[in-house]
């Protein structure tokens, strides 16, 4: 269509022109049936004109009309009175001419009014809209709700329903744009703004823009959307410490909401998803931190980044480093305390250690089953702060540690050193005792229960011989463990004797 003003060509549906800016007026369609009434009544107003003026002579008296014959006596009495009271053809047809001229006035303003109801009222253009829509007549149905939204800025609705016709004729960009102008719609409502935002996030999701997801909701501001959607928005994660300065050791704790992971850099450098997941609190020890750190979601959008500064004096006892860490385990591996020159204490049963407790003084086997074992430096009575480790050891074997000590008895029973199960070997009351010690990994016998014997005197005190079997831990095969001058353990293999075999 062209620009009744400036004669350029418009687009179709448009309410004004690019080139000069003039606003067009759309007229709408009339009733089908009021424009047939209308157009028959003035027809036939023009056909009774047009017969008038159809006679040869329009001044001739017309056929047996009884006024128009030569009367004396009634032409003296015309002009005595001024008239016989009958009007001639030229009166009648100037009475005719101003009847269907008032007539074509009142049709005129019956249009006129019509047309200005339908051009004001929305109600009437929104029918008209949906009309066309059904009728296929997209391009009308488009200057209907334009022309309605025009008279009803505020009703959301229509703006909906003329997306939708944008949607029906494949125009997406028009009706992206005008779910946007809804969401920005101070008007909206909460149902609204949720159909609208669901409509174009399936937009974006199709395209695989989830970044666009992204910044649309994170704009938004409303809480109650951004949690609804969620998975899709990558906020910055949250630092548990305000940047500034601390005393003793402070752990770091980074958070972020939705499905993702979040990142850090330690070096001043931005992170990325090549930089360190966040997996524990960062422990900020003793100097100046610079923490940056950032949230990317499952579908790869970034936060933005969060930098936080950090300095730390320490003034505390900071907590020993062990080399093995919590954990189930199925081969066993000793637990080493790895500060040099630091006093560590330690505990097994759950207890703080205290000065009583256990002292470090190398690699400690790890037991079988479940055990706490907690670490600490005490200095000047003050205990530091603790490092606390779980273990679960559990051996792939049915054998079990008791059987490997009974296993040692029988041997010593065997060999003759004890005279009965209990462990005597005379009539003193003493007896020897063969206890489980921990389990370990030799390198020529496999995984191995260590077991010592015990003397026990009569009074019941307990001394080690220093007699100690190693125990294959999956055959039961056994050995005596021995030390060189060095200190190196070696493995003997345990025969019984000629002589106890025929004793037996």
């Amino acid at each position: 269509m062209k620009c009744p003003n400036c004669g350029e060509e418009m687009a179709e549906g448009s309410l004004y022109c690019e080139h000069c800016g003039e606003d067009i007026h759309i007229v709408p369609d009339f009733e089908p049936e009021l424009e047939k009434s209308i157009a028959k009544t003035m027809e036939l107003a023009i056909s009774e004109i047009l017969e008038e003026l159809g006679r040869k002579d329009p001044f001739a008296p017309e056929e047996n009309d009884p006024s128009e014959e030569d009367d004396p006596s009634d032409s003296g009495s015309d002009n005595a009175d001024g008239g016989s009271g009958k009007l001639s053809f030229q009166e009648r047809l100037l009475w005719k001419f101003l009847s269907g001229l008032l007539f074509a006035v009142i049709i005129g303003a019956v249009f006129m009014g019509v047309w200005a109801y339908q051009y004001h009222s929305v109600e009437y253009q929104t029918a008209r809209a949906v009309q066309c829509v059904s009728e296929g007549n997209y391009d009308r149905a488009i200057a209907c709700y334009n022309r309605a939204i025009e008279l009803d800025r505020e009703d959301i609705e229509l703006l909906f329903s003329l997306a939708e016709v944008y949607f029906l004729k494949n125009n997406k960009i028009e009706y992206e744009y005008l779910l946007r102008e809804i969401v920005k719609n101070e008007g909206a409502t909460l149902e609204q703004l949720d159909r609208a935002y669901g409509k174009l996030i399936a937009i974006y999701r199709a395209r695989g823009d989830y970044q666009t997801i992204n910044d649309l909701l994170q704009a938004s501001q409303d809480q109650e959307l951004i949690a609804t959607y969620r998975n899709y928005i990558a906020q910055a994660p949250e630092f548990s410490l305000t940047e500034g300065y601390y005393t003793g050791i402070q752990p770091l704790k980074l958070t972020a909401s939705g499905s993702g992971k979040v990142y850090y850099t330690l070096d001043g450098s931005d992170p990325d998803a090549s930089a360190t997941p966040y997996t524990t609190p960062i422990l900020l020890e003793d100097g100046d931190y610079l923490v940056k750190a950032v949230f990317i979601n499952d579908n790869g959008v970034p936060s933005e980044i969060v930098s936080k500064e950090y300095h730390v004096e320490n003034d505390e006892i900071p907590a020993p480093e062990i080399s093995a860490v919590s954990g189930e385990y199925e081969f066993p591996i000793s637990i080493e305390v790895l500060d040099d020159n630091d006093e560590v204490y330690y505990t097994t049963d759950g207890s703080d250690p205290t000065y009583s407790s256990s002292i470090y003084s190398g690699p400690i086997p790890m037991p079988l089953g479940k055990t706490v074992f907690k670490f600490a430096k005490i200095e000047d009575g003050v205990v530091g702060d603790i490092a606390e480790r779980t273990y679960y050891l559990q051996l792939h074997t049915e054998y079990t540690p008791e059987q490997a000590a009974a296993d040692v008895a029988a041997y010593a029973l065997e060999t003759g050193k004890i005279l009965d199960a209990e462990g005597h070997f005379d009539e003193s009351g003493d007896m020897y005792k063969y206890v489980y010690q921990y389990v370990t990994h030799i390198r020529d016998a496999d995984d191995c229960y260590i077991i010592a014997e015990i003397y026990q005197a009569a009074d019941g005190t307990l001394t080690r011989t220093g007699n100690n079997y190693a125990v294959n831990a999956y055959t039961g095969e056994r050995f005596r463990l021995q030390r060189d001058e060095r200190g190196r353990t070696s493995l003997v293999e345990l025969e019984i004797r000629e002589d106890s075999q025929e004793g037996e």
